[in-house]
């Protein structure tokens, strides 16, 4: 499962199968740091915002403005953190902690104040001294996922640290975050498998994968690693992206949903690919780069371009109770100025470590620069469901001996390439504006009421306003542009 030469510069190829081997209670020794950042990554960030160089300069001051990434932020620990409908929900409290531990360490790092490290060690352990349940409805789920590879990722940069409570902290993760995540990967609620859209199985992958590095636990990295492959859910690589047309563009099965769930999904994917590919596991170029393909379509989907849409009908409800089907029929629409810090890392990877031309994947990284993050995309939820920074983070130089080919991964036609050399404006500042339009996506289950079928989630549809505005939708002259794929004139017809 491992492959050695997918290990970025610097860090080691620990793993299953290498320096450590798993032991009967499923432990190996992976490389540390080693979640979406190796010692090397670290010590190129340092280096050259050192030597003021671009664009990392412009990164880091993203991080030092950010109000999470101060100096004596006071975590506010919970026991119980509830996130959904019916109950007081506080699981605000908890992301805005974790995104301040994770950007004090970060700061730590690139900036060497020591402050920082304390500050994000403090945060840490007092969530670790306290917390022991997540409740709520379906989106407890989302809460366990999200937040618990995020925590990982900012325990993973100070857990060397004397003063670190590492033991309890993975205590916590595989007690209070892994189970619920494993849980939905294996019974999904108790909901028909294609009830829920990619996203959430890929909130709850990373957490699984991010919670086995952290605790060296090969059982847990093999179930999320083979869930990638093959699961039966929708967050599969095969089922997010269930067709590769002839232009090289993979379809992105939620951009059939909304804009902002659909970033959301290929974000989440690409985490999950650069923490495996730190352990030495390419996911990135899993069956003929599957990724980089559904990356790039959604990239020019986002951008404003016409993309082909296969309509798809999915099973919807609960297991035995209520049930229904719902069909996306065509690419949502689209705002081309919803951005969210996703695509630095993304871009890098295939570009610099691979040496891939991805002229949609470069357009698009360079119209979010200098990515921000958690609280720099709105106050809700969906402002902080990545950890951003990539501009800092992920902006690499190109790999020695990489290429334009490789992978099976076709060079862009003309046109391609023509329409990711035009310019376009710069993402606005704003982020406000409520969302309106017509969706793509038509359900025919009636819904839910009562009972376990009362506990599925409505899979995002009542989030529509938060959502948009937490990822900067910009209010126009004429309300909100949205660009639809559908009716166009001019040569906009589909290759189904």
């Amino acid at each position: 499962m491992l492959k050695a030469a997918g290990v970025a510069a610097g860090a080691t190829a620990v793993g299953i199968g290498a320096t450590g081997t798993a032991s009967a209670a499923g432990t190996a020794a992976y490389a540390h740091p080693g979640l979406l950042h190796t010692r090397a990554d670290l010590d190129r960030m340092a280096a050259k915002v050192k030597a003021v160089a671009a664009p990392y300069v412009a990164g880091y001051a993203k991080l030092t403005a950010n109000r999470h990434a101060q100096s004596g932020w006071t975590a506010n620990p919970q026991a119980t953190v509830y996130r959904g409908s019916g109950s007081p929900q506080n699981y605000r409290t908890l992301y805005n902690d974790v995104h301040a531990a994770y950007q004090n360490a970060l700061r730590y790092h690139v900036g060497g104040d020591t402050a920082h490290a304390d500050t994000a060690v403090a945060i840490l352990n007092a969530w670790s001294a306290k917390l022991t349940s997540l409740a709520g409805s379906a989106d407890r789920f989302l809460a366990a996922g999200l937040y618990g590879y995020q925590i990982a990722n900012a325990a993973e940069l100070v857990r060397d640290r004397d003063d670190f409570e590492l033991e309890r902290f993975q205590k916590m993760l595989t007690g209070v975050f892994a189970p619920l995540s494993e849980s939905f990967l294996k019974d999904h609620n108790n909901a028909v498998v294609t009830n829920y859209w990619p996203n959430w199985d890929l909130t709850a992958l990373a957490c699984v994968l991010a919670t086995g590095i952290f605790c060296d636990d090969s059982a847990r990295v093999e179930r999320a690693v083979e869930y990638f492959k093959n699961g039966a859910g929708l967050g599969s690589v095969k089922n997010a992206i269930p067709v590769v047309h002839d232009d090289g563009l993979g379809e992105w099965l939620e951009a059939g949903r909304d804009q902002g769930h659909a970033l959301l999904g290929v974000g989440l994917m690409g985490t999950v690919c650069e923490m495996a590919w730190n352990q030495g596991i390419d996911l990135y170029g899993y069956d003929d780069s599957r990724f980089f393909k559904g990356a790039q379509y959604v990239a020019k989907w986002s951008l404003g371009g016409d993309v082909a849409y296969t309509a798809n009908t999915r099973k919807k409800g609960a297991i035995g109770g209520w049930s229904g089907t719902e069909t996306a029929s065509d690419a949502a629409a689209v705002d081309p100025t919803m951005t969210r810090p996703i695509w630095a890392m993304i871009a890098n990877h295939y570009t610099k470590r691979r040496g891939l031309s991805a002229p949609y994947l470069t357009r698009i990284a360079a119209k979010a620069a200098p990515e921000g993050g958690g609280g720099d995309y709105g106050p809700n939820s969906g402002g902080y469901d990545q950890l951003g920074f990539g501009t800092l983070a992920f902006t690499r130089d190109k790999s020695a001996g990489t290429s334009g080919g490789g992978g099976g991964v076709p060079s862009p036609s003309a046109s391609e390439a023509a329409a990711a050399s035009d310019s376009s404006a710069s993402p606005s500042a704003s982020a406000s504006a409520s969302a309106s339009g017509s969706s793509a996506v038509a359900g025919s289950a009636p819904s839910p009421a009562g009972g376990r079928s009362g506990d599925l989630a409505s899979t995002g549809s009542t989030d529509v306003v938060a959502w948009t505005a937490a990822t900067g939708v910009t209010a126009l002259a004429g309300g909100l542009l949205l660009l639809r794929r559908r009716g166009r004139t001019g040569g906009g017809a589909h290759s189904k």
